[in-house]
Formats: C-alpha cells, structure tokens, sequence
C-alpha cells in the first residue's frame, strides 16, 4: 500500500466511533514479542466473528481520543533471542496467516500498522492456543465454545447442507403449494411464468433454491417441513415462541413449515387502531398500532440471518407498547444503523441458501432494504422507529413500538412530515429515546433550532416547543435566569431572616433544569451562592453548618 493509501485508511479507522474487537489502537512501545503474536491471534479470529476481512493493530494512535501521536514501536528491528521477530511470530501462528506490516508517515507523525486476514474455517493460534479480543480484552477463545463453532462454520453455509435420510415426503404439501402461488406472484412477468403450474415439485423446488438435485436441505426443512421433521436438523431448532407479556399472560410455540406458520405468528398479535390528536388539525389522525409488512419483514429477518449452531429458538414478546423480537446471532455484516437508509447493501449471508431462497419466496429483500423499509413505515405512521439498541454481541434484539413514547414528536412528525429528512428524524428519534447522537448530529438538529441542551443531555427547542405545546417542559429543560434563582433565595431570607444550605438545596433543586444530575445541581447552588456571598448575603454560621443572611449595608 502506498503512503497515500495508508493514510486513507488510518483515517477510516479513526472515523470509527470507538475501537471495536477487530481494531486495536496502541501508543509507545508497551507490547512484548508474546502479547504481538497474542493480538494477532485474537484480532484474527474477531474479524472472522465480526464478518470482516482484515482486522488492524496500530501503532501510534491513542486509544481514547483516536489522536495520531505517533509510536517508538520498531517491528523491524525487534529481536526474539538472535531472530528476527517477525519470523519468530510467523512461525508459532497456525494455520499460517498472511499478516502485513506497513510503515505511515502520517502528517510527520510515524504509525507502524498490521493488517491480519480473518480466521478462515479454523480460528487462528498463536504457541497453539487460540484467542479473542472483546471491546478491548484479550482473551481466551476456548471459553467461547459457539464462537469457536462459529469460526469452523465459517466457510460452510449450514442451511446448504444435505438432511440424510429426508426425502420430499417430509416436506408439507400445503406449504409446497403456498410456496409454488407465491414464486408466481413475484414471478409474474418472467419468460417462464406459463411453465411454472407444469413443473413437478421436485423441478419447481430446485429452481426455488430450496432443494439441490432433489436433496433436502436444512433450507427445505425450516421453510417447508412437516412439523414432525424437526429431527433432521437436531440440534438446531426451527420454532417461533409468541409470549404475551401484559396484563395477561400466554405464550405458544410456532413450528415447521415456517413459511406457512408466520402468518399464523402475525394473526396472535393484537392490532388496533391509535389516535393521535395534531394541534393543528381539527380532525385526529389514526393509524393501525403496527403495521403487518413490519412485523412479516422483522420475523422473516429472523429465520432468514438466525445463527441456527446456537440451537436457540426466535422469540417474540407482544408487550402492551411494542413488540420486541430476539434471535440469536450478532448482526453478520455491518449495524443496523448503516441499513437505515437504505443505501447498504449486504455482501454475503450467514445462511446464504436459506436468504436466497426467502428472497424466491418474497419474503426478504436481497439488497438490504428491509430495515429501510421498517423505518419508513414507522416514520410514516408517526411511531418510534425500530429499535435495536438492546441487541448484544450475540442477540438481535429488534423493538417494534406501537405507542408513542413523547406525543409530542409524533405530532411534529404530522405537522412537519415534508420538512423532515429521514437523518433528522432518525436523530430526533434518538433524543425522544434519551439516546447518545453524535456531535455532528447534534449540530444538525441545532442549525434547524429542533434542539438544545448539553451533550449528552438534549432536549426540545423552544421553537419546537411552540410547534408542539411543549413551553411548559421546555422551561423545566432550560432552567430559569439566574437571577430568578438569586430572587428566591433572597425572598426566603426576607420571610425568614435566615437560610441554611438544606433549605436552600430544597427550595432550588427541584426548580433547576431536568437534564442536570444532583450533583451539578448542588454545584449550581454552590456556584450561586459564591456569586451572591459578601453582595448581598452573608454566611455566619460555620462551613459545615451555613446559616446565611442579608448583608448589611
């Protein structure tokens, strides 16, 4: 890679908004011979997890505020006894991976960087033993025994593979026959179209990419199979739980044929119409609670990106504001966040067989649009977009919200629908979620006066407030002036000749604004009182025991 190269690539991990288990950022010279081929080993084999194709380990940039600082790190020159360490680090990895070391001049600062090819169908080693990094942790990979699966699944698409013994006899013919209406339905203007009735169910499944050669796959038993098939793919499990979690409580367990069953799925869910009152409309606007297209694509994500070696069930919980889907597997390529806007599309699949053959069958987009389509449709309803910030390393976790949570911005999402870019309401959707945004999101919320506060702490603007009704809570976010608070305190000491710190803690505290902890609240107080101490009042009592009073002039 040339110097040019380097430093476009140092400045996209940088770009990144923290390190992450397949970029490792290092300062100084701190990393023995033993620890290097260590994080090696356990950069290598996160990247295989993480579905990336290189991890990097850089020398020279801090760790914390991602500043180039440079490094005395010298990998050219460190010896292991009389050998060369590189050599040395070569030799004890295995399998042998090609890792490449590259010098950056970057703006006169020295970097020194490895890129290491992820593990490939067997994790990498380094004095044989295997490890993993996790946000910032090495660690040891055999404690991990699904990621050490995961990485020797790594170049096999299990739901390719051949159930032995299954023959096309244990597949449902009532959901062959769906399948068949809906192949044609999204096939309607195709050349073959007229052919398609005269095909033999083996013919037909085979060009649904569901069967190979008439073979059953683990794709045909999870799509297709009759209930009774679900040990042809033991261990793994192919079964939906709908668990009601409300008042009243209930769950079911939904099998094979998924295909056929996730309608059924979608029928227990209760679906009913919200009001929603705009200021400026004399009628309400009403919507369904969820929309059904949103509730098929998040179910039919989950079989189709499923980690099935997990040998977990998809779980749906129906709770009273929103449902909330779980399946097991961390996202395989990429964040949610990216296939928002629907300009990401994926690359490769967990389960390729499987995904395409959902994409045959309508029931998943190829291109990545289907969170896309997810947001637009709760954008356009003027609920909460989607929701995955409870998902972990490894479990989606997808909320669907058919309730507000702020009024408020679902009536502006009415009022100003066609001011409104889908950056800006992903944004607002963040702050009404008293979620972090990014300081160049904040910028952009401020520039159009939609927000205010103090990072981490945003909250409604007052233009917004106007719009929306909301003075009263902006007041309360804001704060009152200053002198508003002096006013108070110098009123309870007229009323009472004297105030202590407790009775002025509880006349302020509560009055002060909402996004301030206790702790900066107690430090505005202390703040104010400095101000007015020796101008208008005066402490005599003692520092632990104040009793203040007017001064005197």
């Amino acid at each position: 890679m040339t110097n040019t190269e380097l430093i476009e690539l140092i400045d996209e991990l940088r770009a990144l908004p923290k390190e992450n288990e397949w970029v490792e950022f290092k300062t100084g010279n701190v990393t023995t011979n033993d620890k290097l081929g260590q994080y090696i080993s356990g950069l290598s084999n996160a990247a295989c997890i993480a579905n990336q194709p290189f991890a990097y380990l850089v020398f020279g940039i801090n760790d914390e505020t991602h500043q180039a600082v440079g490094t005395n790190f010298n990998f050219k020159n460190r010896k292991e006894g009389n050998e060369e360490v590189e050599l040395w680090v070569r030799r004890f990895l295995g399998p042998s991976i090609k890792f490449d070391h590259f010098i950056c001049d970057y703006n006169g600062v020295n970097l020194e960087i490895f890129r290491i090819p992820a593990a490939a169908a067997e994790p990498t080693n380094f004095k044989n033993h295997p490890y993993i990094r996790f946000d910032s942790s090495l660690t040891d990979l055999k404690k991990y025994p699904h990621f050490m699966r995961a990485i020797y699944n790594s170049q096999t698409d299990w739901s390719a593979q051949i159930a032995e013994k299954a023959t096309i006899d244990n597949l449902d013919p009532n959901a062959i026959k769906l399948a068949r209406e809906k192949y044609k339905e999204k096939n309607t203007n195709a050349a073959f179209y007229d052919e398609i009735d005269n095909w033999t169910d083996k013919t037909f499944l085979d060009k649904l990419k569901i069967t190979i050669d008439g073979k059953i796959t683990n794709t045909a038993i999870i799509l297709l199979g009759k209930p009774e098939t679900a040990h042809f793919i033991s261990p793994a499990v192919a079964q939906i739980t709908w668990k009601l979690d409300t008042e009243e409580k209930a769950y079911e367990h939904f099998n094979m044929p998924l295909f056929a069953e996730v309608n059924v799925v979608l029928s227990k869910i209760r679906n009913v119409k919200y009001k929603f009152f705009p200021d400026n409309q004399l009628v309400a606007t009403e919507v369904m609670k969820y929309d059904t297209e949103v509730i098929l694509e998040a179910l039919n994500n989950c079989i189709a990106h499923q980690d099935y070696s997990r040998h977990a069930r998809i779980l749906l919980t129906e709770q009273i504001n929103k449902l909330i889907f779980s399946s097991e597997g961390s996202f395989f390529e990429g964040t949610a966040e990216e296939y928002s806007a629907g300009d990401k599309t994926p690359k490769k699949y967990r389960n390729k067989w499987l995904a395409e053959a959902m994409v045959n069958l309508n029931m998943i987009d190829s291109l990545g649009y289907g969170i896309y389509k997810m947001y637009k449709s709760q954008r356009k309803r003027y609920f909460p977009l989607p929701d995955y910030t409870k998902s972990t390393r490894d479990t989606v976790v997808l909320e669907i919200y058919g309730h507000t949570i702020d009024e408020n911005y679902s009536k502006l999402l009415i009022e100003k629908k066609d001011d409104l870019s889908l950056t800006e309401v992903i944004l607002l959707d963040k702050v009404q979620k008293k979620q972090e945004i990014t300081d160049e999101g904040a910028k952009l919320l401020k520039k159009k006066e939609l927000i205010e506060g103090r990072k981490p702490n945003y909250y409604i603007s007052a233009k917004l407030a106007e719009l929306t009704g909301q003075k009263a809570n902006y007041t309360k976010n804001k704060g009152l002036d200053k002198d508003v608070y002096k006013g108070f305190i110098l009123k309870h000491i007229e009323n009472h000749g004297f105030a202590t710190r407790e009775e002025i803690d509880s006349l302020l505290l509560n009055n002060l604004p909402d996004y301030m902890t206790e702790k900066q609240r107690k430090k505005k107080i202390h703040n104010l009182l400095q101000e007015m101490s020796g101008v208008s009042i005066v402490n005599n009592g003692s520092r632990a025991k104040s009793k203040w009073v007017l001064l005197k002039i």
